[in-house]
């Protein structure tokens, strides 16, 4: 088929979309109106506790100092993990660094270890990790690789004929990197940072055991000591109000430009920078970070199995941990992943403000701490569906709401990187809508598709405050054990949860691994 006809196709298909609503907002809805329930919750014990009271809740020296911690350590980690995410792809995906092979999924792997684990292995050997410091630097080995993945996806895709254009016209490597690559870079860049900011502004587990005090652990004291609903739903308000400013923000910058590629010849691969005399500081960088983010935690965890006198081996409650929490993140990644799709899709193929409101309104659950989302869903459940209250399937329901982004962003850019004019002369052709999903869209999105359910599976298997809540009676996890043992100071007990957890997770981490390439902007 010629490139006229091609593009002929493409503008009836489009205008077509234009002038029929899409039957997937109807499949949309049920997903959004679940996500905006912990949402509901806050908003409506906000008004019931009175404007007076929460402002007087809200304006206590107190809140003032865990919005500074809050925010310090949100921007902090946000731009450390931003940057050395990008660096990591760049020197993998674009550089003659050697080991390239083995870099890759090591700077993956980091996803398979639970922040609070890692929390865990650095705060056991040293305890100048506490306070803000040691904070920012475990939070960002812990999530680092949000950035680097979808970097380094989007890297793999990128047209190096833009590139060649602009060394031709005389702009050295740095500007051609800052004014061709790295604007085309934005939305997974900026994709990978939204992932981080929810995370951090949820995170509970990690900082309560750097004894770092934010906004999470606040209200988790505040539900935990004195029952006191009032004052933790007014911190979950500012959680909101946070998350929608990280959403407008991610929003704007992202900009409104295609990244599909579709046009003549083969694309080729770009040539790799040779970094000569900077080749070792290079890789002693980059093995100093694998080493960071994997060696301490993973030595700590071999350590306490070794050394500590807590240490044991249950083997029947080890087996029964690692069973349901395996079953239960399949069934949450397997349930995110299908009810995002029609979200996403809404997004990228039909663009506009009800579509975008739509997507958007699915981030707030991620962004608020699990005992939150959980006591929503208590609140929900006992007084409209008793009969779901403390089942596995509301406790699928709390992972989905808390961790439907991750599916979200990964399905989102890989439906950007699809040329909808395939679906569109599929469709010129005489293809059905489902021939046209089975056969053209899910081969062209299934990279994506398998890296969401894989995030949401890591997320699934190191969840805590939200499973405590709502696991029903005599279900436990690993993050469950692991916790109950890390509290009672433990850490030799812990070790073998963790390591169970690390090993729980070593199958989504390596399908994260698969080098899938992208596609450009245009």
């Amino acid at each position: 088929m010629s490139t006229w006809s091609l593009d002929l196709a493409g503008r009836r298909g489009r205008a077509a979309r234009r002038r029929r609503p899409s039957p997937l907002v109807l499949l949309a809805i049920p997903t959004v109106a679940l996500t905006l329930i912990p949402l509901g919750f806050i908003v409506v014990s906000a008004i019931s506790t009175g404007a007076d009271e929460l402002w007087r809740l809200l304006v206590r020296p107190r809140t003032g100092e865990l919005l500074s911690n809050t925010a310090r350590l949100t921007v902090a980690t946000i731009l450390t993990a931003g940057v050395i995410g990008t660096a990591a792809a760049w020197a993998v995906e674009r550089t003659s660094l050697p080991g390239r092979r083995i870099l890759h999924p090591l700077l993956v792997a980091p996803l398979a270890v639970p922040a609070f684990v890692n929390s865990y292995g650095w705060v056991s050997l040293a305890t100048w990790a506490e306070g803000f410091h040691g904070a920012l630097l475990i939070v960002t080995l812990s999530y680092f690789p949000f950035v680097y993945l979808p970097v380094a996806a989007s890297l793999r895709g990128l047209d190096p004929a833009l590139e060649d254009v602009a060394r031709s016209l005389g702009h050295g490597p740095v500007r051609v990197f800052a004014r061709v690559v790295l604007p085309q870079l934005r939305p997974a860049l900026l994709g990978g940072c939204l992932l981080v900011g929810l995370h951090l502004l949820a995170e509970f587990g990690a900082l309560q055991m750097l004894r770092f005090p934010t906004f999470t652990t606040a209200i988790y004291d505040q539900y935990k000591s004195t029952f006191s609903g009032p004052a933790a739903s007014g911190l979950a308000t500012v959680l909101a109000v946070g998350c929608l400013l990280l959403l407008t923000i991610e929003l704007r910058a992202r900009g409104h430009r295609r990244y599909a590629r579709v046009g003549s010849g083969a694309r080729r691969d770009p040539e790799r920078v040779q970094l000569g005399r900077a080749t070792l500081p290079v890789l002693g960088a980059v093995v100093a970070l694998v080493v960071l983010a994997l060696g301490v935690p993973l030595g700590s965890i071999v350590r306490w199995l070794v050394v500590g006198s807590s240490t044991a081996f249950p083997v029947g409650d080890l087996v029964s941990a690692a069973g349901t929490t395996a079953l239960l993140a399949a069934l949450a990644a397997a349930t995110a992943t299908v009810v995002a799709l029609p979200i996403a899709w809404l997004s990228v193929r039909r663009p506009g403000r009800w579509s975008t409101m739509i997507e958007r309104s699915t981030y707030f659950g991620s962004a608020l701490p699990g005992i939150v989302v959980a006591l929503a869903l208590v609140t929900v459940t006992i007084r409209w569906a008793t009969p779901l209250y403390q089942t596995t399937a509301m406790l699928v329901a709390a992972y989905v709401i808390l961790f439907l982004p991750r599916a979200m962003v990964s399905q989102r850019a890989a439906l950007a990187q699809a040329p909808p004019v395939l679906d569109d002369v599929a469709a010129a052709l005489g293809a059905g809508p489902v021939a046209r999903i089975r056969r053209v869209t899910l081969p062209l999105i299934a990279p994506g598709l398998g890296a969401g359910a894989a995030l949401v599976f890591l997320a699934v298997v190191t969840e805590l405050t939200a499973t405590l809540l709502l696991s029903p009676i005599g279900t436990a996890t690993l993050a469950t054990k692991f916790w109950s043992a890390t509290t009672s100071v433990a850490y030799g007990a812990a070790a073998p949860y963790a390591a169970l957890m690390v090993v729980v997770s070593i199958p989504a981490t390596l399908l994260l691994t698969r080098r899938t390439g992208g596609a450009t902007a245009t």
